[in-house]
């Protein structure tokens, strides 16, 4: 059995030497993934670009028209967190792409996982904290029309919490938004997810696991999904510069093991997506992000 990863070498497009988000880590981490020896082989996809229509499922028309076209404002291109480009757009639809390229891999195989998404900061109409389309919800309101499931559980583990993703389905009972963040992190005014679990600054490994397990067993019991859409964020690390958590590598990997293991027990197909990562070190950070498709190779390799 070969684990399925999908990537694009899209994901990586030319920045500013000076911006913020660490746009080589995902370019890092396949080259990492291909070096590293795991528990099975991987089988590498290929995604496309995610179509106008579902982008639209999802996103108003005019949100969609503006971001395609170029014709955000200077406003909305700061709270994105990107001067526009035409090389951003075709990156962004790559990544989407990737993440519903990596939902229906699950759907057949039972655990897939992207190279990049996580995209959970994107409302129905404007962009926020690096997110331009949320990739997550495009991903689950696509399997929904297709009539490929009836129940999405959408398990958030990034740092921040996934306020446009908890915004997108507030009225939308075949998605189940679970965001498990820090409470003081961004965005400063949170959404309402279907359960938010907020977490007290500087939480370590055992504690932070404790809470994971006392609350997803009893979601995955009582929504019964057909599909999870996990987001692995390691901005919960301890030396993450934009986080306010302190896991550990090890940490990391217990968390991601969990939860896959967990889903694949309960028979239900996880497809899983890296979430955010913020550190200056490209090489440390593509280890944390890692260590999802090093959890996701033990996890197949013991079913």
């Amino acid at each position: 059995m070969a684990l399925t990863v999908v990537h694009h070498p899209g994901y990586t497009i030319d920045l500013p030497a000076n911006h913020p988000f660490p746009m080589e880590k995902f370019r890092v981490l396949r080259q990492l993934l291909g070096e590293q020896t795991l528990a099975c082989p991987i089988e590498w996809h290929t995604p496309q670009p995610a179509t106008l229509e579902s982008l639209q499922r999802v996103h108003t028309r005019d949100y969609v028209q503006a971001f395609l076209h170029g014709q955000l404002d200077r406003a909305a291109q700061r709270r994105s967190g990107f001067v526009w480009s035409e090389a951003l757009v075709e990156r962004v639809r790559l990544e989407t792409g990737g993440t519903l390229l990596t939902l229906e891999a699950a759907l057949a195989t039972g655990l897939a996982c992207n190279s990049a998404g996580g995209t959970h900061h994107a409302h129905a109409d404007a962009a926020s904290g690096y997110c331009l389309i949320n990739d997550l919800a495009v991903a689950a309101a696509h399997a929904l029309a297709q009539g490929w499931v009836e129940r999405v559980l959408i398990v958030d583990c990034d740092v921040h919490q996934g306020d446009g993703t908890a915004r997108l389905f507030a009225n939308e009972p075949g998605v189940f938004t679970f965001s498990m963040h820090a409470a003081r992190n961004f965005p400063a005014r949170k959404a309402k997810s279907d359960l938010d679990i907020a977490l007290p600054n500087g939480m370590e490994d055992a504690a932070y696991l404790a809470e994971l397990a006392s609350w997803l067993p009893g979601v995955l019991a009582a929504y019964q999904p057909d599909v999870v859409l996990y987001d692995a964020g390691v901005d919960v690390h301890h030396d993450d510069r934009l986080g306010y958590l302190s896991l550990s590598s090890d940490g990391l990997y217990a968390r991601d093991h969990y939860v896959l293991n967990l889903c694949r027990e309960s028979d239900i197909p996880v497809a899983a997506v890296i979430g955010g990562g913020y550190d200056r070190d490209i090489a440390a950070l593509a280890t944390r992000h890692a260590q999802l498709h090093r959890a996701a190779a033990d996890v197949l390799a013991a079913h």
